[in-house]
């Protein structure tokens, strides 16, 4: 996967020379010293983890975890040049058994001879756990030091033995402000200005997306026009096609993304609950998907404070089912908003839970007697039946007569909030308790 600066050859060895004028911008824009470096700063400023390491004089291995164009070649690239030591380039997608085994042979060869070796590794995420495992002896005896590079979350991806003997490191997508130095580096290097007007130039900022090698790419294209007059917001439209935002539908960003819809749903916050559900949308994500984590959170968030919340969803869901993309997604927003302004409770949600946890822990105890159907004559002589009170015969319709395992205490599980219709459900429930225990003491 192409990164920051990311060479178009494969860049294997030191750090290369000057590129020729005629090279790509990408490769002629990559910093040759820690101080070119955009961004990172919380890893590159006074006290970063990263500027701590090199000031120390002992480079340990790393895993840099960050999402594509911010820096991790260029960043490995830097550290063995600073250390001077040999850099060796490896990508999981391509590589195997035998290729790791020839890395491993060079290093060794390498160290006998004084000279360390620098193994970046893009996309470590890709190898199995068992090739990881393959790194584990060479990290220890100092063979190599590893520089990983992934967009995965490493807790989740990597060897808890390879995490262990290794400094994970977060870099962050790149801001306008890194982008804007970016441009203006470029400009630089050209000698001249992009043809854009100031409102073209934003755009093409918010295009790359924190995605530094993709504004270069951009950058490029821009640079090759041959544009008499400053190329407006709209002409940019008709030049350039709008990237695809990063989503990755069974990685991380997914679930960073329904845990921040979830989660400006239960704050009751409309609009950015909305905003959520749109990235989501326009990241490809299935709208069926977001249908049922939607009749989700009315179960689990609204609950009995709004009984027709759950209803809304449903509709919502079978609206979209008859009505498709992209019509059919203006039913899920609405429903989102339904849900977002909606009095909010998890009683029924914790009753659940708290009901489940004794069940697993008295899941052997049978009813009380009086509760048993008696179908046949020896379940009558057992005494199956006997002393039910039939509620509807009873004073309010009710007997308050005890229906959990004899021996067992009578547990609270449901505690409704004051809020929305769950007040009238809390009334009921307090009713009924106080009614309970009047009649179980013979009042």
């Amino acid at each position: 996967m192409a990164d920051l600066f990311d060479a178009l050859d494969d860049g294997a060895k030191g750090q290369a020379d000057a590129p020729a004028k005629n090279a790509p911008l990408a490769d002629r824009l990559r910093p040759r010293h820690f101080a070119e470096v955009i961004g990172q700063q919380h890893l590159l400023g006074e006290d970063g983890a990263l500027r701590v390491m090199l000031e120390s004089g002992r480079l340990s291995s790393i895993i840099f975890w960050g999402p594509p164009g911010v820096g991790k070649t260029t960043l490995a690239k830097l550290l063995a040049d600073e250390t001077e030591m040999e850099f060796v380039q490896i990508s999981a997608i391509f590589s195997g058994v035998a290729d790791l085994k020839k890395v491993f042979d060079a290093a060794k060869l390498r160290q006998k001879t004084g000279r360390g070796t620098v193994l970046f590794v893009d996309e470590i995420h890709r190898f199995n756990k068992a090739q990881q495992d393959g790194f584990l002896p060479h990290m220890e005896d100092g063979t190599i030091v590893l520089v990983g590079a992934t967009t995965e979350n490493p807790s989740f991806e990597l060897n808890a033995a390879v995490m262990s003997r290794s400094q994970v490191m977060v870099l962050e997508r790149l801001t306008l402000a890194d982008l804007e130095l970016m441009a203006q580096r470029a400009e630089q290097l050209v000698q001249r200005a992009l043809p854009l007007t100031a409102d073209a130039r934003e755009a093409v900022l918010e295009m790359a997306d924190g995605d530094g090698r993709a504004l270069i790419n951009i950058l490029e294209q821009c640079f090759a026009w041959d544009a008499k007059e400053k190329v407006g917001r709209d002409g940019l439209s008709k030049r350039l096609s709008r990237r695809a935002p990063k989503y990755d539908k069974s990685g991380e960003e997914h679930y960073n993304l329904i845990s921040a819809l979830h989660k400006s749903v239960r704050g009751s916050d409309p609009d950015a609950a909305v905003y959520w559900l749109c990235r989501m949308l326009e990241g490809g994500e299935d709208p069926r998907f977001l249908a049922r984590r939607i009749t989700r959170m009315a179960v689990e968030d609204i609950g009995l404070a709004d009984p027709q919340a759950q209803a809304v969803c449903l509709q919502s869901w079978q609206t979209y089912e008859r009505l498709g993309s992209p019509e059919g997604e203006l039913a899920l927003a609405q429903a989102v908003i339904y849900l977002a302004l909606a009095p909010k409770s998890n009683g029924a949600y914790k009753a659940y839970k708290e009901a489940r946890r004794a069940a697993r822990k008295t899941g052997s105890e049978p009813p009380p007697k009086h509760i048993r159907n008696a179908p046949t004559k020896l379940m009558k002589d057992e005494g199956y039946g006997v002393g039910y009170e039939y509620d509807h015969d009873a004073e309010d319709g009710f007997s308050g007569q005890n229906y959990f395992p004899d021996g067992m205490k009578h547990g609270v599980y449901y505690v409704p909030v004051d809020r929305g219709f769950e007040r009238e459900l809390k009334k009921r429930t307090e009713y009924f308790a106080k009614l309970r225990t009047s009649r179980n003491k013979g009042v």
